[in-house]
């Protein structure tokens, strides 16, 4: 039967546990979907692989090729099954080992990440940000310079802006074309400095991101982050983002309305994090139209993006626009 209205094509931008678990419930939806993922990560298996092989980093881009699957649970278990007794592997998971092999079986690992989507039978489209390895940089308030995504938040100092290297890292012009047919663009969730950021600096990205005239939303972090937005509200975490893109680009925010619970809450102060206030006069005053919704929940103690409630929000949205 041939479809009475076109699918809405929304590109969501970011990375870490975030981003993978908002997409669980958009791929549920009727939507032309697509991920743009950060490939700055270099810690833990993907770090270890991005440097005996010269790749960029697998791990982000994993975690939402295997929240996008559309196979059994077992195959799912088993892309995302991290090796623990091998001296050799240990750590290692098995997705982003797969990855590896197919860049370099294919030569190309933009290639790789689109073979692999069609062996998990993935709902939508993942992209890299970019198809080469980029290094994230951060110059702290004191003048200190960092490198590396996975050091920036041991330092627990405040950020004055973050960069990447090479400066002129060039996207997938698939990212490009996706972001410029877009009906809406979501910016987040995830860590505003090590997740969502590396892909905004991305030239090709930030200027598609720009021209675009999708309808631009950012989804705010439900919670602080103990060093990257200690104490952070809603309005800066938006300033931030404009002061790195170089424009007011947001047309809206969605944030939580449901308090966090005080135990929880406690629990996240002994980590130096609390829940992000939400400063919806500072937010106004920015020129955006401020949503607020019931879309959090308690997950094995930590709050989480509620998938299925941003996910219904999100697709009501992007009919109304």
């Amino acid at each position: 039967m041939e479809r009475l209205t076109p699918q809405k094509k929304v590109v969501i931008i970011g990375g870490g546990t975030g981003l993978s678990t908002l997409l669980r419930g958009l791929k549920e939806l009727d939507l032309d979907l697509t991920a743009v993922v950060t490939v700055a990560d270099d810690g833990g298996s993907s770090g270890r692989l991005r440097s005996a092989l010269d790749i960029p980093a697998p791990g982000d881009i994993r975690k939402v090729m295997a929240a996008l699957s559309d196979v059994e649970p077992l195959v799912e278990e088993m892309f995302q099954f991290r090796f623990r007794q091998s001296v050799d592997l240990s750590g290692h998971s098995l997705g982003n080992l797969m990855l590896a092999a197919l860049t370099e079986i294919t030569g190309d690992f933009a290639h790789a990440v689109r073979e692999m989507s069609r062996v998990l039978n993935i709902k939508g489209t993942v992209l890299p940000a970019a198809n080469q390895i980029v290094t994230l940089h951060a110059e702290l308030m004191d003048g200190t310079i960092v490198s590396g995504e996975s050091k920036i938040p041991s330092y627990m100092q405040p950020i004055r802006r973050v960069y990447i290297d090479p400066p002129n890292a060039r996207a997938l012009q698939d990212s490009v074309k996706a972001i410029m047919a877009a009906d809406v663009i979501m910016i987040g969730p995830g860590s505003l400095y090590t997740s969502i950021l590396p892909n905004l600096l991305v030239t090709d990205i930030q200027k598609a991101v720009l021209d675009s005239k999708a309808k631009k939303l950012y989804i705010c972090n439900l919670m602080t982050q103990a060093g990257e937005t200690l104490d952070y509200t809603s309005a800066d975490h938006v300033r931030v983002l404009y002061e790195h893109v170089g424009s007011s680009f947001l047309d809206g925010i969605l944030l939580n309305m449901a308090q966090v619970p005080p135990k929880t809450a406690e629990r996240y102060r002994l980590e130096k994090a609390a829940p992000v206030m939400f400063d919806v006069d500072r937010l106004t005053s920015l020129g955006l139209e401020v949503y607020r919704e019931d879309i959090a929940s308690i997950q094995e103690g930590s709050v989480r993006h509620e998938p299925k409630k941003v996910a219904e929000w999100l697709y009501n949205y992007a009919l109304r626009h």
